[in-house]
């Protein structure tokens, strides 16, 4: 008994060092949207600030968690009157929810679920995964790549600014595609 108590546990520690976290490479990754405006065309932003760590698995080449951080003010859209119109409290009400958070609490294959929380409000989203592995850098470092796509309707976190169209329509769409590439390096 103590044999297979003892292989058991040799085996989970096994396991356990090829997990590890990743902390978000920002330079190398991108937290992007697009939503309808006019109902012709997509507006196309970003945010320039934020952070994640990301437990992985390299043995399994599996992903256990991954949480993040945005930061609200550093939205970008290449309009910078847009932007701080986005900032203000008919958007994003950056001074009041200075940030954008996520937590995954579930994934299953190619599906990540996880708390997503904008404007104070935490809703679950889904994200399809795509994992795109783990390597070893020219400087010795491990790094892992992944890929998240999504949507959410931004009236379900107060978001509810928009103008009606004379030819109907509104100005901005409810739908917000979320495009999000994660380059994270392993922490030693």
């Amino acid at each position: 008994m103590k044999l297979i108590k003892l292989g058991l546990a040799s085996l989970l520690a096994t396991g356990a060092l090829f997990a590890g976290t990743f902390n978000v490479d920002k330079s190398h990754s991108n937290v992007g949207f697009k939503v309808k405006h006019m109902m012709i065309s997509n507006v196309i932003g970003k945010f320039k600030n934020f952070s994640g760590t990301i437990d992985y698995d390299e043995d399994t080449k599996t992903l256990k968690s991954i949480s993040g951080k945005i930061e609200v003010k550093s939205i970008n859209t290449e309009d910078e009157k847009r932007d701080k119109h986005l900032r203000a409290d008919d958007f994003f009400a950056a001074e009041k929810f200075p940030n954008i958070t996520f937590e995954s609490i579930k994934i299953d294959g190619d599906e990540l679920i996880g708390n997503f929380t904008l404007r104070g409000i935490t809703k679950e989203v889904k994200f399809e995964l795509e994992n795109n592995g783990v390597i070893k850098d020219p400087w010795g470092n491990t790094r892992v790549g992944l890929a998240l796509t999504g949507k959410i309707n931004r009236k379900d976190y107060g978001l509810t600014y928009s103008k009606l169209l004379e030819a109907g329509g509104v100005a901005v769409g409810d739908t917000v595609k979320l495009n999000i590439e994660i380059e994270g390096i392993k922490a030693k």
